[in-house]
């Protein structure tokens, strides 16, 4: 069973003022990891960007087909980064500014204040990013 390890805490207040993605997004703010679990945080302050792992909170039901951000027809909902999805599952990465003991300011923030945070992993290039990945539907788009 999933339980928060802690919180989110971002400007946007509703779902409509987020940003559609982290790399769009300038926003500062802080993730702040419950006590049990701030030894966790031994070493991240040597990552440049951390990868979030959190609930869509303010998700509202789902459906297996939507229209995505960047086209106008529908697809399968697992084709998309929708946050109306089964599990409402999210993932961002982004800057790690810093650490103040249980605390971390970061930058590239595309969550609603409050969003509860299951996991925190770094992000790693030689892990995380694969070059000669197809983009699907969004070749060209992006």
């Amino acid at each position: 069973m999933l339980k928060p390890i802690g919180i989110i805490n971002s400007p946007y207040e509703s779902r409509d003022a987020a940003p559609i993605q982290s790399r769009m997004s300038d926003a500062e703010g802080t993730v702040r990891v419950f006590e049990d679990y701030a030894e966790g945080l031994e070493g991240i302050e040597g990552f440049s960007h951390i990868i979030l792992v959190y609930l869509f909170h303010k998700s509202k039901g789902y459906s297996n087909k939507v229209v995505p951000f960047l086209d106008s027809k529908e697809k399968g909902v697992f084709a998309t980064r929708s946050p109306s999805r089964p599990n409402p599952i999210g993932l961002s990465v982004v800057k790690l500014l810093e650490r103040r003991a249980a605390i971390l300011s970061v930058k590239g923030l595309d969550m609603v204040d409050g969003t509860p945070l299951f996991d925190i992993k770094p992000y790693v290039p030689a892990f995380d990013c694969i070059k000669e990945a197809r983009q699907g539907w969004l070749e060209g788009k992006i």
